[in-house]
């Protein structure tokens, strides 16, 4: 059975962080990890692993997300994703 971990966090990124840096922060990791977003009223999942997917939610500081991590580092992968993210 895989580990599985989430949180609700807002966005609080500095102008230099890009989505380039989370993107390569994240591929080391063996766990899946998803951040949820509402936009105009429709609820977005992407993998954030995809650099597509990244670019489709248009993260902005005070965004309201949720990061899920599924798998044997998920703990560690939430972690980290998190800590860029806020």
């Amino acid at each position: 059975m895989n580990e599985t971990a989430s949180k609700q966090i807002i966005i609080h990124i500095s102008e230099e962080q890009t989505i380039t840096e989370l993107s390569e922060l994240v591929q080391p990791f063996r766990a899946e990890i998803y951040l949820k977003k509402v936009v105009n009223g429709n609820v977005i999942e992407v993998n954030l692993k995809s650099f597509l997917g990244l670019i489709t939610l248009q993260l902005k500081n005070n965004d309201r997300i949720t990061v899920r991590t599924i798998g044997l580092d998920c703990n560690e992968a939430l972690n980290k994703v998190v800590e860029f993210l806020t």
